[in-house]
């Protein structure tokens, strides 16, 4: 076979990611209110796209209704001037009388001095108000009356120099409140942060200790122990037995109280009031300022009962933003531009408009149809509870509703869904399978969770529930489970362990 040169003409299919492609899927991954703000970024830089709830007036009769509206409000502006005119008093001599005052001493300033009248809105007797509702020399800013949020480094700041008078140390003092935690703690390195400073680990520690003066009690502290002390020196309650307690305490964490009592050298009722006292100092003293606002969770899906038993699932519209491409503005420009540049610009404003609504109504349809078929996976977990909610992965949501595993799990991302019993991210429902005694059907890592968290909590005080005996209990209802599977999700929900729990409610009783 000879090897010659030759031209073949081959046809084939492969997916290439385009621009609006990317757009695309950018947008199906967006929560509701990062897509709301880049919506807001299409609609100022493209000048063809507009939202739909602007009403424009596209006719003569508009234009005249318009018309009558102004007309009204001028025959009610001139009956105000009327009004003015002959009822309210703008003499200066009439002002002064009515005030029980001169009118020229109203506002004085701190060295006695009279404030003077703008002599341009004096006509005669009678003082004009400015056309623009304001005195023309006031130097008035609304935002001056705006409260704001004072943070803990501001807070700090203010009272620095109460506590560090050398302006060295006031420097170091500064670097050191930049360096708080939102707590307030000071997590640093002495050696590392006095060598960086350039001064004695001592001299550093003295600072520290001024620092720890300062309000809110506790701050500038190394170590919840430390925070705890200086708080309760303030108080003068650190004694030696409240001093043992306080660098103990993570026995008292552990609710280990044979310890205490054996270190505090202390009897119940002592070690009862010390604990009391502990649990009234604020271990946290920074946390109140500067902090933020908490983001409410807005649904992109809402379920509700329907009428015939079932469930109805829709869009939530609050999340939908209302886009639409002017094409009459776009007839316009491009039958009037010239400039070859221009067109090509506005024909791609044009086709990034008509996309953008494209992906929208897109991303719309598929949230409702995956999470249409999440609810039908899960209508156990709705009608009856969490120990209901069944094993779920994105393979079968995608499988049924015809979709990539990929597409699913973009969608399933910051996507939320108000139902009869809370509002739940999407992914809540996908949860690990955990197989059943006896060949029945396996159940959720959620529901066995809730299992455990039922068992706790309704444990006998007096036969606290070890990480074993809930496997024979969890075997007996149903469920094939490890211990250490038991354990993981135990400590997954922050329960301490069975010895803990049961120093816990020896103390509480």
């Amino acid at each position: 076979m000879a090897l010659t040169p030759k031209l073949e003409i081959r046809q084939s299919q492969q997916l290439v990611m385009t621009p609006q492609l990317m757009q695309a899927i950018k947008l199906l991954q967006l929560s509701s209110l990062d897509l709301v703000s880049y919506v807001d970024n299409e609609l100022e830089s493209n000048p063809f796209l507009e939202r739909a709830e602007e009403e424009y007036p596209s006719s003569d009769g508009d234009m005249d209704a318009s018309s009558g509206d102004e007309s009204d409000n001028a025959s009610a502006t001139r009956d105000d001037s009327e009004w003015l005119e002959t009822q309210l008093a703008t003499n200066a001599s009439d002002m002064s009388s009515q005030m029980d005052a001169d009118l020229g001493n109203v506002f004085p300033d701190d060295n006695g001095s009279q404030p003077t009248l703008d002599p341009t809105a004096l006509k005669g007797d009678q003082w004009q108000p400015p056309a623009n509702g304001t005195v023309a020399t006031a130097d008035y800013n609304l935002e001056a009356f705006v409260a704001s949020d004072v943070s803990l480094k501001d807070f700090l700041v203010e009272q620095l120099s109460l506590a560090v008078t050398s302006p060295t140390d006031q420097l170091i003092a500064k670097n050191l409140i930049d360096s708080l935690d939102d707590n307030g703690y000071l997590a640093i390195d002495m050696q590392e942060t006095a060598d960086r400073l350039g001064i004695e680990q001592a001299h550093l520690e003295r600072i520290i200790r001024s620092l720890q003066t300062l309000e809110p009690s506790g701050v500038f502290a190394r170590s919840l122990a430390e925070c705890l002390a200086i708080q309760l020196r303030e108080k003068d309650r650190y004694d030696p037995a409240m001093q043992q307690l306080v660098e103990n305490i993570d026995l008292l964490a552990r609710y280990d109280v044979a310890s205490l009592k054996r270190l505090c050298a202390v009897d119940d009722d002592d070690l009862s009031d010390m604990i009391r006292e502990i649990k009234a100092l604020n271990p946290k003293p920074g946390a109140s300022f500067g902090t933020e606002a908490v983001q409410p969770v807005v649904p992109d899906a809402i379920v509700r009962p329907g009428s015939d038993g079932g469930w109805v699932v829709e869009l939530n519209p609050d999340t939908l933003p209302r886009v639409l491409v002017n094409q009459t503005y776009y007839s316009q420009i491009s039958s009037t531009v010239k400039n070859d540049q221009d067109l090509a610009y506005f024909t791609d404003c044009i086709q990034t408009a008509n996309w953008l609504v494209k992906s929208l109504d897109q991303r719309a349809k598929t949230i409702l149809k995956v999470s249409s078929e999440i609810v039908r996976q899960q209508d156990g977990f709705l009608a009856h509870g969490v120990q209901y909610l069944r094993p779920l992965n994105l393979k079968t949501i995608a499988d049924a509703i015809g979709m990539h595993e990929s597409t699913v799990s973009r969608v399933t991302s910051n996507k939320y869904i108000a139902t009869p019993r809370g509002i739940f991210e999407l992914k809540y429902f996908f949860s690990s399978a955990i197989n059943a005694t006896e060949g029945g059907d396996a159940l959720s890592g959620e529901a066995v969770r809730y299992k455990i968290k039922h068992l706790i909590d309704n444990e006998d005080p007096k036969a606290i529930l070890s990480d074993d005996t809930l496997v024979k209990l969890l075997k007996q209802d149903g469920v094939d489970i490890a211990r250490r599977t038991v354990a993981k999700y135990r400590e997954a929900m922050k329960i301490p362990s069975s010895v803990q729990r049961r120093r816990e409610k020896r103390a509480r009783a």
